[in-house]
């Protein structure tokens, strides 16, 4: 394993009751762990329920990193609505020795304003003369959603970097997901960190990688066979028709 970029996750100190944050189960379940949560792995994952917070952690690791909370790399300044949470100023992060040569924090609901603000930038060739060629070439606006993601991917990820994404497999078939996980293996080994908020079965499966189960009750390292996304799959996968017969019958 490389040495990472961000070794330990901590929360100082709880937000206010008064706020929302104090009742989401991974901020709760965060300030429970004194040490701080442990990352064992060039590619983490974070799986759990909706609504369980886990994007909203990634969030605040982006910004309190120093990425635009709207996504892009560190370099990316523009808003559009200030929404992010302020998670980010309670989080410590605990960095290793190595600096970042490279970094990008992708969000699937906020992508479409990235894609813009880089078309922007690319009108002013004397301030960003190659912004559009480092992503491939072509406006990520003029290519569908899924083959945007994988000009961001395979182009503008240089490795050695350490990339924060939410929901990737959002705009991806199972075929490109796999495709994912050979990029994401690719860049580890070339010395990139990934976090990653994903519900996909597929990519969690990616070889060597840690994944954190965040429950009502718990964050904690989880192997692959015991995540909610193996088990429920599986079951699915193993008899599609009486699983759907016995949640039909159940309504």
């Amino acid at each position: 394993m490389n040495e990472l970029f961000i070794n330990r996750i901590r929360l100082n100190d709880m937000p206010p009751k008064s706020s929302y944050l104090s009742r989401l189960p991974v901020v709760k379940n965060l300030h429970s762990i004194e040490q701080g949560l442990e990352l064992t792995s060039n590619i983490t994952f974070l799986v759990g329920e909706n609504g369980i917070g886990k994007s909203t952690l990634l969030e605040a690791i982006a910004v309190n990193y120093g990425f635009n909370p709207e996504g892009g790399s560190r370099n990316f300044n523009f808003h559009t609505r200030e929404s992010h949470s302020e998670l980010h100023r309670s989080l410590l992060l605990t960095k290793g020795y190595r600096r970042a040569r490279d970094g990008y924090f992708l969000r699937a609901e906020s992508f479409y304003n990235v894609a813009s603000n880089i078309d922007e930038l690319d009108e002013i060739p004397a301030a960003a003369p190659s912004i559009i060629s480092s992503y491939g070439g072509t406006s990520l606006h003029k290519q569908s959603h899924g083959e945007s993601f994988f000009a961001l991917i395979f182009n503008r990820f240089g490795g050695n970097g350490l990339y924060i994404l939410d929901e990737p497999e959002a705009a991806l078939s199972a075929t490109r997901q796999l495709s994912l996980i050979i990029r994401l293996n690719e860049l580890a080994k070339n010395g990139s960190q990934f976090i990653i908020a994903t519900h996909s079965p597929l990519l969690i499966a990616t070889p060597g990688s840690q994944v954190i189960s965040i429950t009502e009750d718990a964050i904690e390292t989880t192997p692959y066979e015991l995540t909610e996304n193996y088990i429920v799959t599986k079951r699915f996968l193993s008899d599609p028709a009486a699983m759907l017969d016995q949640l039909i019958d159940d309504k």
